[in-house]
């Protein structure tokens, strides 16, 4: 168990003392695991099962990681403390994870690890359980990116240019014929394999999964279509759903406002840039930040929350006295790291006019709370939301472009009355399905115990 920390010294015997044979591993790593996954782990433990809260050490700053487990009152029973390039981290987690695994089953334990969504966990861990016989529950399970069809739109720019043009600078472009558009589910085509490296994880884990909790009917439908078995999928919502109704009704105690005043009254644009393929090129990230810059200009309010990505793309392409520069000349620019509470998140995004942003998770948050969402990518893993009609996609191609996404979504009072998909009291459900499952068998299938020679 090299490198690994333990809660406790006695964690293995402690978890055989306990009668239930099935051991439910919730496995946490990034910030979005701990928001989506802790929900689960409080449920299983409210209803008697052995739940072992698990962290892989993937984020591991008070910002990104300590902050937020504070925050949800829970310790991670042991911490696999990985580190390094991402070949390397992977390793790491099927190794030292299936240690952890392994020790349990030779104790004669059945272990169902719970992997979230399309993190380099959900495809390491669920591969660590999959070598010991014991397939996982992959929570927000089918999520795959849909691409806008932009060759065969037929959209028209107002100076008469095909949307397939759209690289043509300070073209003006139709916004709201392509919000229009891209709630058409048929002007939508599959096949992206970005995010980079997250469709390659959530597709890795469904091969490793025996219980597939999907998100939205969308997400249903993909897994059909690539022929997992329909009687172990289930619609069941997405637990950011819980933990946003819970940071809601908190937010009232908040000192958020007094620390960040400028935020206090709304009307501004929250940023968040962390995704490689915006990061790792610079006509893409320039793109968005050449619309960010124009809007501090122009005189609108700007929060941007940058990430370790972001801090990396601002030296990569030499931009970092600049954006400094930026924040220190115009008071309606706020440039803050990322906070460690959630709480503070939800109470600030709730106030925000819109939200540019190529997170996964903040598409999903801002459907939840009713803000207009764009989505800084060429297409979507959260296409349910385009379709829905909050969420406009912004290809990162052209800086006035995206800016004039931006301000049509600005406060827009039809994209906030997109209906909420997300669901309610999704982490009791999900529960619901494993222990109907279990009631049956188990979540390893054995498809081969069932022949008769």
């Amino acid at each position: 168990m090299h490198n690994i920390t333990f809660r406790s010294e006695k964690f293995f015997d402690e978890i055989v003392d306990q009668t239930d044979k099935h051991v439910h591993l919730i496995l946490i790593a990034t910030k979005p695991d701990i928001i989506k996954q802790v929900p689960l782990y409080r449920e299983l433990k409210k209803r008697g099962h052995t739940a072992v809260l698990g962290h892989t050490g993937q984020h591991y700053d008070e910002n990104l990681s300590g902050g937020m487990l504070k925050e949800f009152d829970v310790v991670p029973d042991f911490n696999l403390n990985v580190r390094g390039p991402m070949h390397e981290v992977v390793s790491q987690i099927i190794g030292r994870l299936g240690d952890v695994i392994g020790e349990l089953k030779r104790r004669g334990k059945t272990v169902i690890p719970y992997v979230h969504g399309d993190t380099t966990t959900a495809m390491a861990a669920s591969n660590a359980g999959f070598c010991h016989g014991f397939a996982s529950v992959h929570v927000e399970a089918g999520i795959r990116t849909l691409t806008p069809d932009y060759e065969n739109c037929n959209l028209q720019m107002t100076n008469g240019e095909e949307i397939s043009q759209l690289a043509t600078r300070n073209s003006q472009f139709d916004v709201a014929a392509w919000h229009s558009f891209l709630m058409n589910r048929k002007n939508w085509k599959r096949g992206s394999l970005e995010p980079y490296p997250e469709q390659f994880n959530t597709r890795c884990s469904e091969a490793a999964t025996g219980i597939h909790l999907a998100p939205v009917e969308l997400d249903r439908e993909f897994m059909l279509g690539e022929g997992f078995p329909e009687d172990r999928i289930f619609v069941v919502g997405n637990s950011v759903a819980d933990a946003t109704k819970e940071a809601m009704e908190t937010s009232k105690e908040l000192t958020v406002f007094e620390r960040y005043p400028s935020l206090t009254n709304g009307d501004f644009v929250r940023f968040c840039i962390h995704r490689r393929e915006n990061c790792m090129s610079q006509k893409r990230f320039r793109a968005i930040y050449d619309a960010m810059v124009a809007l501090v200009h122009d005189g609108r309010n700007v929060l941007l929350i940058s990430m370790i990505q972001t801090e990396a793309a601002f030296e990569r392409f030499g931009l970092k006295q600049q954006v400094h520069a930026i924040a220190n000349a115009h008071p309606n620019f706020l440039y803050s790291t990322v906070w460690p509470e959630y709480r503070d998140v939800v109470a600030v995004m709730q106030r925000a006019s819109v939200c540019a942003t190529d997170s996964g998770s903040m598409q999903e948050e801002m459907n939840i709370l009713g803000v207009p969402c764009v989505t800084l990518r060429f297409g979507s893993d959260r296409s349910e939301s385009a379709i829905a009609g909050g969420n406009l996609i912004a290809p990162p191609i052209d800086g006035a472009l995206v800016k004039s996404m931006i301000e049509f979504a600005w406060g827009n009072a039809e994209m906030r009355k997109a209906p909420k998909l997300y669901g309610e009291n999704v982490s009791a459900k999900c529960i619901d399905c494993v222990e109907n499952v279990l009631r049956e068998g188990e979540v390893f299938r054995d498809e081969l115990s069932r022949l008769r020679f």
